[in-house]
């Protein structure tokens, strides 16, 4: 297992209350072996004050301390969103105190005096209920999402083996890869694969970096306290600390702003991110994986990516073929979409013939993977092939209707920026380096023809 009881408290913060200071050395001087960051306070007050910089996910908390118990200041702070598991300490075995204790949320209960043993066992189950508790969270947000549903590694072909034979070779190490491809090559699934391959306790959390506003994203990563910036009312944890002991894919890492790129960076070199609003550096254990369907070595070149940041995240680089490179592949794809697609809209597959196959062969596949499936999906919705859309990789530069000759040179062009806007599955930025002019174009001619289709939609 490559996630250890190690890996876990390097990656946690702890906080110890209690009014005795030969038992805040005692602890300090222990925990700090082991987590990432330990904070002693002798007084609620101090507590309350070292709070407000920094979150910690566990409080060991004396019960009784001067003006107010322990059990009474942990009730005091519950905030499900910003929660702190706790354990408390007594000297005194009451069992009404422990039933206090258990009723206030307590993870643990250990009397005065103990073992450091029995503290640290009490430690170890309280993260990994954590852990369990994020993972759960992530499995919530991802239950939309099949994880071996598009998966490129369906195929026989050559460049498939050679593909899967690196992720099993590569998977188990920390080593951060870089994966590149064009737009629905599976980019996504490939890091899936070997975060599942890697044998990482912790889970696996995915972040679109062009989906998300440059002014956010950073709150995003690193998390924030409260007040941070108009609108954080309250402190949240960022994806950094989801993903602990885990993976952190961060899709299109082409589009991260330049800003944003040094403090992650940064995050990388000092493996700790300092949430937005807070002075405290909080330690992190994950390993990174990019994806990109830009080549960002040229991005370096035209100063459009960082080449500090680049040599840090190439230390592997895997490149996805396109669709169209793999065409042997398409028949099994084709019948596991099928199959898969006819259950899933409880419609009855549609037959593919021989000559199905071999036009879908011929076919250019602009978006690759994704635009093979939402082929078949049409398939299953009519009934039948639309075998007009399909037409041979030379003559894929038109589009699939051949554009009369009738036609004007703006319908023309209308249809193929549509077309291509389709292959990219609404990437509007991935649509316009395709075509070759600048997404503020592409936005000017869709603004345009919005008004005469209110259908035209697209994302960033």
């Amino acid at each position: 297992m490559i996630t250890t009881d190690s890996d876990l408290c390097r990656s946690a913060s702890v906080l110890v209350v209690d009014d005795e200071s030969g038992m805040r050395s005692f602890l300090h001087k222990a925990l700090q072996k082991h987590f990432g960051l330990v904070e002693v306070a002798g007084s609620i007050e101090i507590a309350e004050e070292i709070r407000k910089r920094c979150h910690f996910d566990l409080l060991i908390v004396d019960v009784k301390l001067p003006g107010r118990s322990g059990i009474e200041w942990h009730e005091a702070l519950q905030d499900p969103n910003r929660h702190s598991d706790v354990i408390f300490m007594t000297a005194y075995a009451e069992l009404d105190t422990a039933i206090q204790a258990l009723r206030a949320g307590a993870a643990d209960f250990i009397l005065k005096p103990f073992r450091l043993e029995q503290m640290m066992n009490a430690v170890r189950r309280v993260l990994q209920r954590r852990l369990l508790a994020r993972e759960n969270f992530l499995l919530r947000r991802e239950v939309t999402r099949h994880i071996a549903a598009d998966t490129p590694m369906l195929g026989d072909s050559a460049v498939v083996k050679r593909l899967e034979a690196v992720i099993q070779r590569v998977a188990p190490t920390p080593s951060p890869v870089l994966i590149e491809g064009e737009s629905g090559t599976g980019k996504e699934l490939v890091a899936r694969a070997l975060h599942h391959q890697s044998g990482r306790e912790g889970a696996f959390v995915a972040i679109n970096c062009g989906a998300i506003a440059p002014d956010l994203l950073e709150a995003e990563l690193f998390g924030h306290t409260k007040g941070a910036f108009t609108g954080a009312d309250r402190a949240r944890e960022g994806l950094f600390t989801y993903a602990a002991g885990g993976t952190l894919f961060l899709d299109e890492i082409g589009e991260m702003p330049l800003a944003m790129q040094a403090k992650l960076l940064r995050a990388l070199e000092q493996k700790s991110i300092r949430p937005v609003g807070s002075e405290r550096e909080v330690p992190t254990h994950v390993r990174i994986l990019a994806a990109t369907n830009r080549t960002l070595s040229d991005e370096v070149k035209q100063q459009q990516f960082r080449e500090d940041l680049y040599f840090r995240l190439n230390v592997l680089t895997l490149t996805l073929p396109p669709l169209r490179d793999r065409s042997e592949d398409i028949p099994q794809l084709a019948h596991f979409f099928s199959r898969r697609l006819s259950d899933d809209l409880g419609l009855p597959a549609v037959p593919f013939s021989h000559e199905d196959l071999r036009a879908m062969q011929a076919h250019h596949w602009p978006g690759n993977i994704r635009e093979l499936k939402n082929f078949i999906e049409r398939c299953i919705l009519l009934g039948h092939l639309p075998l007009e859309e399909l037409q041979p990789r030379d003559s894929a530069a038109f589009s699939s209707s051949g554009y009369p000759s009738c036609w004007p040179l703006e319908e023309v062009e209308k249809r193929h920026i549509l077309r291509v806007l389709e292959a990219s599955d609404g990437n509007k930025s991935a649509a316009a380096r395709q075509l070759g002019i600048a997404r503020k174009t592409l936005d000017r001619k869709l603004s345009g023809w919005l008004q005469d289709n209110d259908s035209l939609t697209g994302t960033d």
